[in-house]
């Protein structure tokens, strides 16, 4: 027997799908109060001291916490070419921005106390601002927009297509379930940020932190709901019409796609779903009676759960879609036929069985060796070895 058939293709297709997920939702549960931290700093920090005890909160770990990202991207080019080629191509402007922003972060970490004038810090402030901001509020602007389904077809040979023009593309994702979703996302990572510095600062910051961080969970409970309810009556979902074979060719023209029903059938054919969705909220509820009892570690504990469920929501309620056409349905990516080969999903399965667990062994490392809270008296003691 060949090694890589121990493991069905189908198999490892639903194996990847779901590694794909694990790696998108350890992104948002790390690099999210990041961004979420960014985005908070010009409210939760009024003095520049304060600004920087906020700023060495995220510091040390930001750079590591990015390490997700390049994962979850690296996992779509190998494992899923064609959602990588189709995705990239058409939300090419988009991610530019989000690259923008993610560029002008380190720049702004590394800049912003090399002069003492207020203006110089004022700006770069205001660039960590944007650059926590704008990936959380994009990133959940694409995912409103995968939901929707997105404006593409492939021809024969399987290149991908797009209608409008380039900017076009761009504007195009501003749609109003897509703008309803980015601003969930924002406002989860807004809390999760809270929640951050709740643990990690004192005072008025983390005061400051509990009041914006309750306001934003209330808002992303409340935006997801309806994000739901518009799922459930407004947007038509996706469903395959015919027979596919799980462990068939990847070639989506294969597949006969229709667009009818509710997304949320998926809950009356897999009961179970429902799981994820119940921890979206009930880890919202949790997390913002943490934020007002002024609690810590549990805080961010129930926040990390929201965001798993929300994020796994969207997954398990898609499935088996992974990227929907609304020009050509049957143009639709879906697990079963935009995978790489069984060869190649069965090496990276090797290869992230042997690196996985050092990456969170070293991420455990390094959040311990960092325990503890960052204080005024931290920064203006050691002004040369912190931010």
């Amino acid at each position: 027997m060949i090694l890589y058939e121990l493991i069905d293709y189908d198999t490892l297709r639903v194996i990847w799908w779901a590694l794909l997920g694990v790696l998108l939702i350890g992104f948002a549960l790390t690099d999210g109060f990041d961004m979420g931290v960014g985005a908070l700093l010009p409210f939760v920090a009024k003095t520049d001291v304060e600004r920087r005890v906020v700023i060495n909160t995220v510091g040390p770990v930001w750079e590591g916490n990015q390490v997700w990202f390049i994962l979850g991207g690296g996992a779509i080019f190998a494992a899923w070419p064609p959602l990588y080629a189709v995705s990239f191509s058409g939300f090419y402007l988009a991610m530019f921005v989000v690259l923008a922003a993610f560029i002008v972060r380190p720049v702004a970490f590394k800049y912003r106390s090399k002069r003492e004038g207020a203006a110089w810090r004022a700006r770069w402030d205001w660039a960590l601002f944007a650059g926590g901001a704008v990936p959380a509020l994009l990133f959940g602007v694409a995912v409103g927009n995968v939901l929707l389904g997105v404006p593409f077809y492939l021809t024969e040979d399987l290149m991908p297509m797009y209608d409008g023009s380039f900017y076009g593309k761009f504007l195009g994702l501003l749609r109003p379930f897509a703008i309803l979703v980015g601003i969930v996302s924002f406002s989860m990572l807004l809390m999760h940020g809270a929640a951050w510095l709740t643990l990690k600062t004192e005072g008025v910051i983390a005061e400051r932190a509990r009041r914006i961080g309750s306001t934003a969970g209330m808002i992303a409970a409340g935006g997801y709901a309806l994000a739901g309810l518009w799922l459930a009556v407004g947007i038509d979902g996706f469903a395959l019409a015919n027979e596919v074979a799980p462990s068939g060719p990847s070639n989506p023209l294969y597949s006969e796609v229709i667009r009818e029903g509710s997304w949320l059938a998926a809950y009356a054919a897999r009961p179970w779903i429902i799981v994820a969705p119940m921890m979206g909220f009930l880890g919202i509820a949790l997390a913002v009676r943490g934020l007002r009892a002024g609690r810590e570690v549990s805080t961010l504990l129930w926040s990390k759960m929201a965001i798993t469920g929300i994020i796994a929501s969207v997954g398990l309620t898609m499935f088996p879609f992974i990227l929907p056409s609304t020009v050509d349905p049957n143009s639709s990516l879906t697990v079963w036929d935009a995978s790489s080969s069984h060869q190649t999903l069965f090496i990276m399965l090797v290869c992230a069985v042997i690196f996985m667990p050092l990456i969170l062994a070293y991420t455990a490392w390094v959040y311990k060796v960092l325990w503890g809270k960052v204080t005024e008296a931290d920064v203006t003691n050691n002004t040369d070895t912190v931010y």
